[in-house]
This record gives C-alpha cells, structure tokens and sequence, in this order.
C-alpha cells in the first residue's frame, strides 16, 4: 500500500513552531488510523454527534474527523483567529510558504483532515485532498470543486450509470458537509479556549456555502481561457 506524506510546519509570533506529517493512502487519499488513545471526551461520537451522521454510538464509539482534529488542535489553544502565522506546506512534489492568518492556515489544514479523516459526510471531498493545494482563494476552491465534480461523472458516464454534468447537484454534496461542520464547530467550542479553531471550521463552512450557490458567476469569469479549448477548429 503506497502512501503519501503531506507536512505543515506553523511558525508562531512568538518564534516558536509546531509541525504536522500527514500519511495517507495514495490511492484512496485515507488517513493512516490515528493511533492516539488518550482521546478527550469531545470526540466520542455520541459528544454533539452531527446531523444526519450515519454512525451510531453503539457501534462506533468516536468520531473519526474529530480523533483526527485532537492532535492538531493541541499546541493552538492559544491562538487568536487574526495573529499572524507563517505556515509552510510541503510534499513530494513542491513546498508551499504563505503569511497569514491564524483562522486561515488552520482552515486549510483542517479541512485536509476532515476530509480524509474517515468521516462518510465529508469523503466527497478525498479527491481535493489527495491533490491538495493549501491556501487556495475563492476562484481556485471553485474551479477544484468542479473539476473534482466533473471528474467524478465521467466516471459515472463511463460506468453507465447517471450522470450531471451541469452541477445541478453539487449543492447537496455541500448540504452533507455543511452539517459536519457545524457539528464540529459545537465539539470545538467544548475543547479550546480561543476563538481561532472554531473560526476555521466557520471559515471552512462559509466555502461551503458560498461555492454551490456562486460556482456558475465564478466559472463564467474565468471561462474566457477555455476559448480555444471550445474552439472547434483547434489543432492538437
């Protein structure tokens, strides 16, 4: 089973660091079983279980996105949402610096997380993560999001089975991820002291509300570089 090593490395105002390895699966984009066993109380299932989650508590006693959170979020209790902080993303392939806000860079990591962390909700999104690309603005999260859509039916035409090519359904991929992160948010709120965790994961839900309702506007403004892709004449 080949795996795949993403690192996030902060660097706080204070100087000090803390450094993250995720390992997941190169094909499934999974994370590898965390393998902490003093978890805290807020990531039992059972603990403002979110809505809709398909898990019971008598058969899965813990949250798999929020196991995963509770070795990130130690070490940031501290924080506030707008200090600044300098993060630096690397992989195989290339390594990524950015400056900026605490909410922000959490956002990105956590969102990595969840969305390969086990969770069924959030699974949609293990495409996104198996190439992720930290930071990205709202033109880049849209123009990702579709393409993973878009990806995904083509398998779908290919397998013979139904198909939306014109995101018509995107919205109700969000609904489900919409719910975990609310869900989370409330665990949150029980297992730290300052504002910039949960505000990452409200950062995180307002993409999630923003790209379904807007990704057509923001298609449509970079549609202009697909000219000669739609250009029938074009040589290749």
């Amino acid at each position: 089973m080949s795996k795949l090593t993403l690192r996030y490395r902060f660097t706080f105002p204070d100087s000090s660091e803390r450094a993250f390895a995720l390992e997941m699966d190169r094909d499934t984009a999974e994370l590898t079983p965390s393998k902490r066993t003093n978890l805290p109380a807020w990531t039992e299932l059972a603990f403002n279980q979110c809505s809709g989650c398909p898990f019971e508590a008598s058969k899965v006693s813990h949250c798999p996105a929020a196991v995963h959170l509770s070795s990130v979020i130690d070490g940031f209790e501290d924080l506030v949402s707008y200090d600044t902080v300098r993060v630096t993303v690397e992989n195989e392939e290339r390594s990524v610096t950015a400056t900026l806000s605490a909410q922000q860079a959490l956002a990105s990591l956590m969102g990595l997380v969840m969305a390969s962390s086990g969770c069924p909700r959030t699974a949609v999104f293990r495409p996104m993560a198996r190439f992720h690309l930290p930071f990205s603005n709202e033109s880049e999260t849209a123009y990702r999001v579709a393409a993973m859509y878009l990806v995904a039916q083509h398998f779908a035409l290919r397998d013979g089975k139904a198909h939306d090519l014109g995101l018509e359904h995107l919205e109700r991929v969000y609904r489900g991820v919409h719910s975990v992160n609310r869900g989370m948010a409330q665990r949150l709120r029980a297992a730290s002291r300052q504002d910039a965790i949960v505000n990452a994961i409200v950062l995180l839900d307002v993409y999630s509300s923003l790209v379904p309702a807007a990704i057509h506007d923001i298609l449509d403004e970079i549609r202009p570089a697909f000219e000669p892709l739609l250009n029938n004449d074009v040589e290749g």
